[in-house]
């Protein structure tokens, strides 16, 4: 069968032209005018998918924390970044179009490795998009942490 002979179920047809109505390009420029050591650049928000790119210049490094409900892959889009785990274990050290996958739950950090400011892309993939994702620390946030967000920890079990 051709696409004009085809019987049309109708909400088969609203469900997929609902979900073609949200669908779009993006582009990716590295900031200019930064203002902190870390900016972020949002490209995709959905409830199941975040696409951003993060870019990281001196001082600019996280502390080790993890992340509930989500696991994130991360890809060098320019310089180089060290990866690192519990106790400071090297997990990987990833150059230009270099990644790795962090699945949720599993406790880390990064920083930029040289001179050059790091661009790294970070796509995150909710695992239930009715629950809620938080971004966990373990050690201490750095100065720069101001928004609350980054300032979560674990509740003592005392």
């Amino acid at each position: 069968m051709n696409e004009a002979t085809k019987p049309v179920n109708p909400e088969k047809e609203a469900y997929h032209r609902e979900a073609e109505s949200r669908m779009h390009t993006f582009s990716y420029a590295k900031p200019t005018d930064m203002k902190l050591v870390k900016e972020l650049v949002n490209f995709v928000r959905t409830p199941n998918v975040r696409v951003q790119v993060q870019v990281v210049t001196e001082g600019g490094e996280n502390n080790l924390h993890y992340h509930t409900n989500s696991d994130g892959v991360w890809m060098v889009l320019r310089g180089k970044a060290k990866f690192y785990g519990v106790g400071d274990a090297l997990l990987g050290e990833l150059g230009l179009h270099e990644g790795i996958v962090i699945p949720g739950g599993a406790r880390y950090w990064f920083e930029k490795v040289g001179d050059e400011d790091l661009e790294v892309l970070h796509i995150t993939a909710v695992e239930n998009a009715t629950k809620k994702t938080d971004r966990i620390n373990i050690d201490k946030h750095k100065d720069w942490m101001t928004e609350g967000f980054l300032q979560q920890y674990e509740e003592s079990k005392a």
